[in-house]
């Protein structure tokens, strides 16, 4: 605290000369034009962005985070040689043009490394505070301060049995963990791509292969990081037993759609694009996460579905070895119709819709005499389930009605024929008066 009071004390010293408040205006000016010089040069360029994509469109986002910083250190070089020529100190001058170079740095590299991750509402929130604490950082590093204030974090210290916990510590463990984490993750999403691209490896394969690379460098980054910064790893089997007992108490159920995620992408029995149905639910497999299934039915309406639930119930997969599905259409006619001629014209409606196939071909066959008229049934295929059958019916159905309207062919209906026999006893009449 006393190197601390001294660092205070010269600031106060400083600020107390005149020639400090000069350099301070400077300062002050400069910044100023150059937030007036931004705000102009940003509406213009976001004007640009609007109708750039691609590459063009990152480097304009670069140009803005790197406008401010930039101008107003075009803005500084003239000031500064000013003071050169007139010799005056610019002690604080020489500080500020390099902490805005930095700044125009970090924040283009925060951003770019922002862009190497998926877009998140937290990491893009986040940018502009990770600069602005790297920035810290470097500005008490290029004015000399910096090893005082970790000379000052580290004497704010307490004592839990014989570990000495400081705040400097705490920092140092923090950073350690997030900076091995982004490399885990980047990492984690490099492989992810690669396998995604590859046409030799399955696309369950390709799930199962990104979750345990992602899960073993988390874990991996996760024990450097403590090792980094002074924790021995063997005091991590107290926290070890306790999550024992936590799984077995209360996150069994975590713990087991956990691993049921890995089941189902190591045995390939359900894979993204397939067509499934869990109990009532029926739609497609958008993703596969380490808790839960996405499947997005016919109305754009997502389900997440545990993964212990794929496992232990009946789960019916309409894509599992052939994605062709049987669509029947189901047609009544009346006993007084030909039912060949029916069964000839259904035939050739089979490919009212575009979208059934030609092989296996359209067969029709007679299913009942029923109470009404004799069923027939219509057995098309389709192999776009993920589309719907209703359309598919709607287009065949429309067709068969046009032509056994055309061929005079009645589709019944229901019907109850009513015997009345002789024999009841007639009716009590009333007496007249």
């Amino acid at each position: 605290m006393e190197k601390f009071n001294l660092w205070f004390e010269s600031i106060i010293n400083a600020l107390q000369q005149p020639i400090y408040w000069w350099q301070l205006l400077a300062l002050s000016v400069a910044a100023l034009l150059a937030s007036m010089a931004n705000k102009k040069l940003q509406l213009l360029l976001e004007a640009q962005n609007q109708q750039s994509v691609g590459f063009r469109h990152i480097a304009v986002r670069s140009l803005q985070r790197l406008l401010w910083p930039l101008s107003a250190m075009l803005l500084l070089l003239p000031i500064k040689a000013i003071f050169e020529w007139y010799n005056l100190p610019m002690q604080l001058l020489q500080i500020a043009v390099p902490i805005l170079l930095a700044l125009a740095l970090i924040r283009l590299s925060i951003y770019i490394l922002r862009k190497a991750f998926t877009v998140s509402p937290l990491l893009k929130s986040s940018e502009n505070f990770l600069a602005g604490l790297i920035w810290f950082a470097v500005l008490l590093h290029l004015a000399g301060w910096l090893p005082l204030v970790l000379e000052m974090l580290d004497s704010l210290a307490m004592t839990i049995g014989e570990t000495r916990i400081t705040v400097l510590s705490i920092l140092k463990l923090v950073f350690m963990i997030a900076l091995a984490f982004t490399i885990a993750i980047w990492l984690a999403e490099l492989i992810s791509k690669r396998l995604l691209q590859s046409s030799h490896i399955s696309p369950s394969m390709r799930v199962g292969f990104a979750k345990f690379s992602k899960f073993l460098l988390i874990t991996l980054a996760f024990l450097l990081a403590l090792n980094a910064v002074g924790i021995n790893l063997s005091s991590l089997a107290v926290f070890g037993g306790a999550l024992g007992v936590g799984l077995g108490f209360g996150l069994q159920r975590i713990a087991s759609n956990f691993i049921s995620g890995f089941i189902l992408v190591l045995d390939r029995s359900i894979k993204p694009g397939d067509i499934i149905t869990v109990g009532d639910k029926f739609g497609w497999v958008e993703q596969l996460n380490a808790r839960y299934v996405v499947v997005r039915n016919r109305e754009g309406v997502d389900t997440l579905i545990p993964n212990e639930n794929l496992i232990t119930s009946e789960v019916i997969n309409w894509s599992y070895a052939d994605p062709n599905v049987r669509v029947i259409i189901k047609v009544q006619i009346s006993y007084d119709d030909d039912p060949e001629q029916a069964m000839a014209l259904m035939l050739e409606c089979a490919f009212a819709s575009p979208r059934v196939l030609r092989d296996p071909i359209p067969t029709v066959r007679l299913m009942e005499f029923a109470d009404s008229g004799i069923e027939l049934q219509l057995r098309v295929w389709i192999a776009d389930l993920e589309k719907g059958t209703g359309a598919v019916k709607s287009d065949i159905n429309l067709a068969i009605w046009r032509a056994f309207k055309q061929h005079h062919i009645t589709i019944p209906y229901p019907q109850r024929d009513l015997h009345i026999k002789s024999g009841w006893p007639p009716l009590d009449k009333p007496e007249q008066d």
